[in-house]
């Protein structure tokens, strides 16, 4: 059974940092790209940040650009995502997902495992 868990969710102040974790388990995503995507409370779930498999491939939103970084940890089948400089507007539910593929996308039908996601706040 494949799982994904997200971790490092909270409430942090305007300005401030957080790293997500999200945690790979029950098979192996080898060759596989990994994403982060975001939902506000109304608003559909959106594209953050995607890593291929190596690492040496990374895809952001253009509007997150130079705030948030994505990096993953093979041997630790876990992935990150950095946040810094955080705003409101960043307040969302952030769910991790993986695909059997290694090419680096945005889309979110093209991932095939979901994480339940991790619960970000920012208070301004």
């Amino acid at each position: 059974q494949v799982q994904l868990v997200e971790s490092g969710g909270g409430l942090v102040q305007a300005g401030g940092s957080l790293r997500l974790s999200c945690a790979a388990s029950g098979r192996t995503f080898s060759n596989s790209a990994m994403g982060w995507f975001r939902q506000a409370p109304g608003k559909e779930r959106e594209f953050v940040a995607a890593i291929s498999w190596t690492g040496l491939s990374t895809y952001y939103a253009d509007s997150l650009k130079g705030r948030f970084t994505i990096s993953r940890n093979n041997a630790k089948n876990t992935m990150y995502l950095q946040m810094n400089s955080l705003k409101p507007d960043d307040t969302a539910v952030y769910y991790c997902a993986a695909r059997t593929s290694p090419a680096v996308v945005k889309t979110t039908s093209d991932y095939q495992y979901w994480g339940q996601g991790t619960q970000v706040t920012v208070s301004s």
